[in-house]
């Protein structure tokens, strides 16, 4: 006799909740009943959202090609992100989605550091800053990603999990998309493939005499019961703190920012380009954010409640924005930085905002919640919840988290920023996690390697620590010795061909307007013509032009 269908109820919607939904519902088809219930009152937090790389793995999983959902969201690409006065130069420098290069077994950045280029180290060892300046597209018109190695990479490991294979594969971009938009594209996806939404208040939960979740008492459908909760709930974390009590743990004594205000803001993208990058500009109290997408802007100001009040954050917000604030409605968000202590208690598993945040500096908030989803399919429950198995969810969810936190904490104190009361606190009142102060002391001297930074896995490598670092002026004062035993003209030259190749690219790709354009007015059909310098093969010249 066949068993019961498994019963999984998503508790709240947003893109948590339908982005699990949807991974669910492809995971394990009819075979397992999955149901969400949420409000039809409460609405998304988000203004615009930023990705790492890796989202490429979840649509992918899904089946989506860029044309199927890119214009249902408003979404446009991200190639890096561009962090603007965080150095007491005020110079800005960028984080690509692009990994160093490597000349006699050592990557340029060494290179770089040791001979004392006076060009920008972004600039010197990256194809990305080129291309985002100019406002360039990562494809070509006919559709082609600009990073032919991409391509091969992903040829070699076609079956790997996002998580394996992004240890293999550097995708050259993410993306920028409206949260709202997305989720109700995965309300559509899940629904059509036997997600069960329910439109609710949840006034109560119900636990059972173990002191596991029974079922949540909604307002017009009675108790719904399931063997398995998810809490996607937000901030408010229904299930997991509010009805289970699990606490959580802030991070305040080591990230300051607890606040919020943010905008929609109009935008003029055939006028003005749109920017294939997000950008992070450092104000008295934070930072703000700057979100392009396809028809509009999202952005805000995350600062610290405790050097600026809302009011005041509000006005130099929109000082930093001049005219393009008039007339836009401030959101003013309370943000709970943290985690909690264990994210799967008892049969409920916590994802997004209710499992944990930290402020939204590195676009880690849709990573988070993509994180979980695949760790969730991975230690998915059999025919009862193993003590075992929910232990390792939990570590690795917390190790994920935790390292987010340390390579953050590393924005603030490796700044040499020091110009208001935030900024000097960044370097004297916040607790410097152990694991990072002991790496700090060794970076001094020498540039981070996979074998000195945090081992847990939490999508930030070597190289992103090393680019931050020199991009906030934090310069170690050594390099590699044993540079000094090579010789320097194979990195001469690959600093030429980075530059002859950054030259080729930004004369050949189309703008991120062009192409976004041509994407939204063919839904994704591909034009049969294009013009013949953008079909052309992608040879990049192995020396700089003359």
């Amino acid at each position: 006799m066949e068993s019961k269908p498994k019963k999984v109820l998503i508790v709240g919607g947003g893109s948590a909740g339908w982005m699990t939904a949807a991974y669910l519902s492809k995971v394990f088809g009819r075979q397992v009943n999955i149901s969400l219930v949420e409000s039809a009152t409460i609405g998304t937090i988000g203004v615009g959202e930023a990705t790492f790389s890796t989202i490429h793995l979840f649509f992918k999983f899904l089946g989506l090609q860029e044309e199927d959902w890119m214009p249902a969201c408003n979404a446009s690409y991200k190639l890096a992100i561009k962090f603007v006065n965080w150095n007491a130069e005020r110079r800005h420098f960028y984080h690509p989605f692009q990994r160093y290069e490597v000349v006699q077994g050592h990557n340029v950045a060494e290179w770089w550091l040791k001979g004392d280029r006076e060009e920008c180290f972004d600039e010197s060892c990256f194809v990305i800053p080129a291309i985002c300046e100019a406002q360039r597209s990562p494809r070509y018109m006919d559709g082609r990603v600009y990073d032919n190695l991409f391509a091969k990479q992903v040829a070699d490991c076609p079956n790997d999990s996002f998580l394996l294979r992004e240890l293999k594969v550097q995708y050259p971009y993410g993306y920028h998309f409206d949260a709202s938009l997305i989720a109700k594209f995965m309300a559509k996806y899940a629904q059509e493939r036997g997600v069960t939404e329910i439109l609710d208040e949840v006034d109560d939960v119900v636990l059972a005499e173990d002191g596991s979740i029974l079922g949540v008492q909604t307002r017009a459908h009675g108790r719904l019961d399931a063997d398995l909760f998810v809490d996607c709930t937000g901030f408010r974390s229904l299930l997991i703190n509010k009805a289970l009590g699990e606490p959580f743990i802030p991070f305040s004594e080591s990230l300051l920012c607890d606040r919020a205000v943010a905008m929609q803001v109009p935008s003029d993208p055939q006028n003005e380009g749109i920017n294939p990058y997000t950008s992070a500009t450092a104000l008295s109290a934070g930072w703000v954010w700057n979100i392009p997408l396809f028809h509009r802007t999202g952005t805000g100001y995350v600062y610290s409640s405790a050097f600026i009040s809302p009011e005041e954050a509000e006005r130099e917000f929109r000082e930093h924005l001049g005219e393009r604030s008039k007339g836009c409605k401030p959101n003013h968000i309370k943000m709970r930085i943290g985690r909690n202590r264990n994210s799967w208690v008892k049969n409920c598993v916590a994802v997004g905002l209710a499992s944990g945040f930290v402020e939204p500096l590195e676009s880690t908030g849709i990573f988070f919640i993509q994180h979980a989803i695949e760790e969730l399919v991975n230690h998915f429950p059999g025919n009862s919840i193993d003590p075992a198995t929910v232990k390792s969810y939990n570590k690795a969810i917390a190790g994920c988290i935790d390292g987010v936190r340390d390579f953050l904490v590393l924005h603030y104190v490796a700044s040499t920023r020091a110009d208001s009361a935030f900024w000097k606190a960044t370097k004297t009142e916040i607790r410097i996690p152990e694991n990072l102060a002991e790496n700090l002391e060794l970076w001094k001297r020498r540039l981070p390697t996979n074998r000195t930074i945090n081992p847990q896995f939490h999508g930030f490598e070597a190289y992103s620590y090393s680019v931050m670092l020199l991009g906030l002026g934090f310069r170690p004062t050594e390099g590699l010795p044993i540079l000094d035993y090579c010789g320097h003209a194979p990195a001469l030259k690959q600093f030429e061909n980075l530059r002859s190749r950054s030259e080729y690219l930004v004369a050949t790709l189309p703008s991120t307007y062009e192409y976004l354009a041509s994407l939204y007015q063919d839904n994704g059909r591909k034009k049969e013509i294009y013009h013949k310098a953008h079909a052309a093969p992608v040879a990049y010249p192995q020396s700089r032009p003359t």
